[in-house]
């Protein structure tokens, strides 16, 4: 059945698509302008501290001694005059206890915590950070993993000085490092997209996330709360569920300054991605409802955005108009993201946030697909 709108002969089915196209380019938008742009124009303390609180760097390892010889000394040689390094032996068979030990002798602030058994009946890391939090002896927590770099002798420095009598939460930017390919960009967008997004909510009072390659609180706060044993049945959500858990309007502060970031190693190969990426959103249905209609929304909205335009343009639909409405889109995005991807120094990645995005999605979605068949089988 045809139905005339503006003169214009189109079926229901078209009326249809068209509607849905208008509605997901319009909640993109307003996703660009409402929360992106909290990160996108957010400006940033650049005052030091001058009282610097003692500070206890946090690392949970296991089998973990190639790393530690890379990045551990980076750490315990950070400009900074009050701070210990906790690292916890996780049941390592490698090298990892000779390597501690002897880096204990050139470094009177590490501190080694030594677990000789795998409990198995404790997942992922939860149990070893516990242990490294109890042991630390400062109140002042940085949390970090043993394949990550400190970008500058600064990283202590720039987190900590955001604390004040009411901050227990820092939530810092933890980047990949960059090398060629198109598995690297993938990542790399990936790690922005989930930045921009945890940092803009944090920014408009909602924080929800953290990242524990690079998070501080405070160790009063993690008692308070009981630390992960409302979530210590599954292995993820030492960071987003428990940030999730303690974080407020008023008490958490986001540090985004380059000298703050903790870069590691990327995955190599897309199969090791998809097994990592489906671990972490194993936490995702732990979410409350409010940030699973949040997050989910952004990535339906933008989903039904290309099928529909995808649809308009093969049946040759209000190609004027529907061009029009891409413009708009695309304008928004770029001014925000600009801006964003500068705040981040990823202005590398600029590109194909406007034009990849659309790669990424299609994988995204594989990897939730296989996520839910995953979570099934298991239940079986």
């Amino acid at each position: 059945m045809d139905i005339t709108l503006l003169d214009i002969n189109l079926t229901i089915f078209e009326i249809i698509v068209a509607s849905v196209f208008l509605i997901s380019a319009v909640v993109q938008i307003l996703y660009q302008l409402i929360v992106f742009s909290r990160l996108a124009f957010y400006k940033e303390n650049k005052e030091m501290a001058t009282n610097y609180q003692p500070v206890s760097v946090v690392i949970s390892a296991h089998d973990e001694d190639y790393n530690l010889r890379k990045n551990l000394p980076l750490i315990l040689k950070q400009d900074y005059p009050n701070f210990e390094v906790v690292v916890v032996n996780h049941a390592s068979t490698d090298d990892t206890a000779q390597l501690l030990s002897d880096l204990k002798r050139e470094f009177d602030n590490l501190q080694i915590v030594t677990i000789n058994q795998d409990l198995n009946f404790f997942k992922g890391k939860k149990f070893p950070l516990s242990i490294g939090i109890k042991s630390a002896k400062n109140e002042i927590l940085l949390l970090t993993d043993a394949d990550c770099k400190p970008n500058s002798n600064n990283w202590i420095k720039m987190m900590s000085k955001n604390y004040t009598s009411k901050t227990e939460v820092i939530l810092g930017y933890a980047p990949y490092a960059k090398s060629p390919g198109l598995l690297n960009l993938i990542i790399r967008y990936d790690t922005f997209i989930i930045g921009l997004q945890y940092l803009s909510y944090a920014l408009m009072g909602i924080p929800y996330m953290g990242v524990g390659r690079n998070l501080s609180y405070r160790k009063s706060i993690f008692y308070k709360n009981k630390g992960f044993t409302s979530h210590y049945n599954i292995s993820s959500g030492d960071d987003d569920l428990f940030i999730k858990q303690v974080s407020t309007k008023t008490n958490t502060k986001i540090e985004i300054s380059e000298d703050s970031f903790m870069f590691s190693e990327p995955k190599k190969t897309f199969s090791s991605w998809f097994t990592q990426k489906q671990r972490h959103l194993s936490t995702s249905s732990y979410y409350s409802p409010l940030f699973k209609i949040l997050l989910g929304g952004f990535s339906l909205s933008l989903l039904f955005y290309y099928i529909s335009l995808f649809l308009l343009i093969v049946n040759n639909v209000l190609l004027i108009p529907t061009l029009s409405i891409i413009a708009v889109v695309f304008a928004t995005k770029f001014f925000i993201q600009k801006k964003a991807t500068s705040k981040l120094h990823e202005n590398q990645i600029l590109l194909f946030s406007l034009f990849g995005d659309i790669v990424y999605l299609i994988l995204m979605s594989i990897i939730s697909i296989l996520s839910i068949i995953r979570k099934h089988n298991n239940w079986k």
